[in-house]
């Protein structure tokens, strides 16, 4: 008799032990699917992808693209008187242009410079100012604008003998800029990466 008490007590015990289990199942849930660390590699691919949920032509509307105007009218002027001076040299204007850019003008002006050249300008002002296209390409938000402008400018040489233009005269100048900026960035500065005159 002794012994079926004690099938019964481990009966018992593997019946309690079973609910609790069941129990605690229930409340803790149980481990699915991976729940590592993610490898490093992978980890600082996740942070470099930023989607936007917003359309382009919601990030770009209206307000911002006359925003962006203005700053691209001011950006033109000081590149152009920038180029344009007799220092031969980028300062002003180097914070605003792509690397590429930089160059070609760095190039442009040490020619100038090797020749014995400069340049002397006076900035007119700019007669319109519009966006011909914008796009994003990458992470980037590339707009395309034309401006047309006047300018007054001569080149010389060390004689102050003038080479080309005419101190003079007032002519009109048309140019084709492409703006860019990185969309994941927090700094507000666009680079100008491409010129088509």
């Amino acid at each position: 008799m002794s012994y079926s008490f004690e099938y019964i007590d481990i009966i018992l015990l593997a019946m309690i032990a079973g609910f609790i289990f069941l129990r605690l199942r229930g409340i803790l849930g149980k481990k699915t699917g991976f729940e590592g660390k993610i490898p490093t590699q992978l980890e600082k691919e996740f942070q470099k992808i930023k989607v936007s949920s917003k359309p382009i032509n919601e990030i770009f509307n209206e307000d911002a693209q006359q925003e962006f105007l203005k700053g691209a009218k001011i950006a033109y002027e000081t590149i152009i008187t920038d180029f344009s001076d007799s220092d031969n040299k980028l300062i002003k204007a180097k914070p605003l242009l792509s690397k590429k850019v930089y160059d070609e003008f760095k190039q442009a002006l040490s020619e100038r410079d090797e020749k014995g050249h400069f340049a002397e300008i006076t900035f007119i002002g700019i007669n319109s100012a519009s966006i011909k296209e914008h796009k994003k390409v990458e992470n980037n938000l590339e707009v395309t604008v034309s401006f047309e402008s006047e300018l007054i400018t001569c080149v010389k040489d060390k004689e102050k003998k003038i080479i080309s233009g005419d101190p003079e005269k007032v002519k009109s100048v048309s140019d084709t800029w492409t703006f860019s900026k990185d969309m994941r960035s927090n700094n507000p500065n666009w680079l100008l990466v491409d010129t088509i005159t």
